[in-house]
């Protein structure tokens, strides 16, 4: 549902370029994305919550809602529901 305004924000956080074309639902970003270190992490969550209007608890922040763009997609519709 957000897939797209998600890997848009992710290619502006982490400066991917045309690489986010090749990002699908499938996509690992945790450990597969060298430029998604932990800094970038932070940076991606305050932009999350700037352009749909939520707040991430640190409780909420998992490596598992990192794993994939789907996962983090689930996450934040979860967070808008």
């Amino acid at each position: 549902m957000y897939l797209e305004e998600i890997k848009t924000i992710l290619a502006d956080v982490l400066s991917l370029g045309a690489a986010k074309d090749t990002l699908t639902e499938q996509s690992a970003l945790l450990g597969s994305i060298p430029e998604l270190d932990s800094m970038a992490v932070v940076n991606l969550i305050a932009a999350l919550e700037e352009h749909f209007g939520i707040v991430v608890d640190d409780d909420e922040i998992s490596a598992t809602t990192f794993e994939t763009l789907g996962s983090l997609n689930a996450f934040v519709q979860q967070k808008l529901a």
